[in-house]
């Protein structure tokens, strides 16, 4: 997992060939004011889903998992708080894993919490399972799916 401030994404850029065309549009696009939906960057390779998401309490937000996408959380409109437990500490999901979907949801806690600020990101990894959109009320945000 890393959290950082979006003025600094270059620094990661070296982790995954796609990840500085996704920080050079994110940066340079007014996305809080772009259509809700899926915004094709790189076909199925790499797209983000801008969303408008509801706020739940933390004990309602079950942990995912993805094997074949990185996520890249951005938060647009409002903070949002995310819980974060490795996937090694994990036992049986709620049910198999959705190959078509590329998830798997866990009923267990998160063992910590980060706040992703406006302004900020977070990528998660396939072995960083993650309870998103914790909180109270409604969160803009987009949600980027970078193919391993």
């Amino acid at each position: 997992m890393i959290l950082a401030n979006l003025n600094d994404s270059d620094r990661i850029n070296s982790l995954h060939p796609l990840f500085k065309k996704l920080f050079h549009f994110v940066k340079t696009n007014d996305l809080l004011h772009h259509d809700l939906g899926r915004i094709e960057l790189n076909g199925d390779e790499l797209f983000i889903n801008n969303v408008e998401a509801t706020l739940v309490e933390e004990s309602l937000q079950p942990l995912e998992v993805h094997q074949n996408y990185i996520d890249v959380h951005i938060p647009l409109s409002a903070n949002e708080r995310i819980g974060w437990k490795s996937f090694s500490a994990l036992g049986a999901p709620r049910e198999a894993f959705d190959e078509e979907n590329d998830f798997a949801l866990y009923d267990e806690s998160p063992s910590t919490f980060v706040e992703v600020k406006v302004g900020e990101f977070l990528v998660v990894f396939p072995e960083d399972a993650h309870a998103p959109i914790i909180g109270n009320g409604k969160l803009r945000k987009l949600i980027a799916k970078v193919k391993i």
